[in-house]
């Protein structure tokens, strides 16, 4: 990591000396906007102010993916971001924890309890215990992502494969990525700046020593440049719901949008502000509404909306997930050249992932379907239990069970809850000694299966 920072910094170098141009920094940095500085110096300076918050964070957590319920070793990053030791991190990161430790700059350790996190924007808030020595916690201060630009240099700082106190640097190759699927509610800083598994929670750092992005997504290797950090204009809001209420209180409404000018439809519409309505949820509270299918939405409580393209969607989309739940919020909308005014009262999102259970014997695991997690099955049924993993090998594996399959019956009896599998699998190890085979049907892709699974095996002793 020694090595790439020198390199970095000589690239960099040479691009202010080849081109003549000032650095596109923050605002509270007019220094580092002048020509003729020592760009060394600058990074230096601004590491300095971040480098010894930064956490190197490793946890114990859960998992049922594989097909058993089993713990896991989980690494990552973190910063400090108040004297009381808050620190911020990724979602991901600790999601399942039943144990989280923290490694500060200075050697110090202890453990950490979550304060709040939220799945949606992969966000987590935690608080270090640490027992006194007198000693302040370093932390670092949060800065504006509104103020980068494309060009801007930026640190990732962070615990890349384990190793600690890791600086790598690079600039800011786009402000405000859209990536499908991977977030609803905000963008994406891209950076080459390499992020690396165990670089997710560390910050990413302007020039002015200053929190600007939380690292999360690595794509490929360090060397593709594809780095990705959840922009600080998302942290702000984040923060305080996490503190006070241990989870962002997001709404739905049951609105699915698409921009102006869509590219990948190849959909364009000549308006240019606003945003269109592609569909409603069944039994949302748009469809209770009255919006239909091209409905173009203009306000919302009177502050206009726009999403000309993707990149425009989360913002939009925040807006509308923002509002408070269970009082009516009043839309103005252009439909068939008419302009009309539509009172949608917006539902509390509720949870965002289902429950899970491990199936000892059956060599499986399942989980509820939720249709923001699982919105592929949630399409088949609205409510349902479906193979979340599948042990390699295994009973379930040796059937041909695949993760996916929505359960309907086991052993004749219907299943829509994780209590109905939880008691049907009881039952069938209470009575192992008179029976190891069961039938379980499933529905694969919109088609009923009939799988006979035979666990008379036993792989956790072989």
């Amino acid at each position: 990591m020694r090595l790439r920072q020198i390199h970095s910094v000589i690239l960099a170098t040479s691009f202010l000396l080849a081109f003549s141009t000032v650095l596109n920094a923050q605002t509270s940095s007019q220094a580092v906007e002048q020509s003729g500085v020592d760009f060394r110096a600058i990074v230096q300076q601004a590491k300095a102010q971040v480098f010894p918050a930064v956490v190197y964070i490793k946890c114990i957590s859960e998992s049922t993916e594989g097909g058993k319920h089993e713990q896991i070793e989980v690494g990552g990053s973190g910063v400090l971001i108040s004297p009381e030791g808050e620190i911020l991190t990724n979602w991901h990161v600790i999601d399942k924890a039943v144990s989280i430790r923290c490694l500060l700059y200075d050697g110090r350790h202890g453990h950490a309890e979550v304060l709040g996190s939220d799945k949606d924007t992969d966000l987590a808030l935690l608080k270090l215990n640490l027992e006194s020595d007198g000693s302040a916690l370093p932390y670092a201060a949060i800065g504006d992502s509104r103020e980068l630009s494309e060009g801007s240099f930026v640190m990732a700082m962070g615990a890349p494969w384990g190793l600690n106190r890791s600086v790598s640097i690079g600039i800011v190759s786009c402000v405000r990525r859209y990536l499908d699927g991977s977030s609803e509610y905000n963008g994406w800083i891209q950076t080459d700046a390499a992020i690396n598994p165990g670089n997710s929670g560390g910050p990413l750092v302007n020039t002015a020593g200053e929190i600007v992005g939380i690292n999360t997504l690595g794509m490929g290797g360090s060397a593709d440049g594809m780095g990705f950090a959840n922009p600080s204009e998302i942290i702000k809001i984040v923060i305080p719901q996490l503190r006070e209420h241990g989870a962002v209180q997001w709404c739905w409404t049951g609105l699915q949008l698409q921009p102006l000018h869509d590219f990948n439809r190849d959909m364009y519409f000549d308006e240019t502000d606003g945003v269109i309505v592609a569909e409603t949820d069944l039994d949302s509270p748009a469809r209770h509404a009255g919006f239909q299918a091209k409905d173009r939405i203009i306000s919302v409580n009177g502050r206009t909306v726009t999403a000309a393209a993707q990149e425009d969607l989360p913002e939009v989309r925040r807006t509308i997930a923002l509002l408070e739940q269970g009082v009516e919020a009043i839309f103005e909308i252009e439909r068939d050249d008419e302009i009309l005014q539509l009172t949608l009262t917006p539902r509390k999102k509720g949870q965002v992932e289902g429950a899970e259970l491990a199936l000892e014997r059956l060599d499986f695991t399942v989980k509820e379907i939720n249709q923001f997690d699982n919105p592929e099955l949630h399409f088949y049924r609205q409510q349902g239990v479906f193979v979340y993993g599948v042990r390699y090998p295994g009973n379930a594996s040796d059937a041909g069970l695949r993760t996916g399959d929505i359960l309907t019956k086991i052993d004749d009896a219907a299943i829509e809850t994780i209590d109905d599998v939880k008691a049907v699998h009881e039952r069938l190890i209470e009575n192992i000694d008179d029976t190891h085979r069961v039938v379980v049907v499933v529905l694969r892709r919109g088609l009923m299966r009939q799988i006979v699974l035979d666990f008379a095996r036993d792989y956790e002793k072989q």
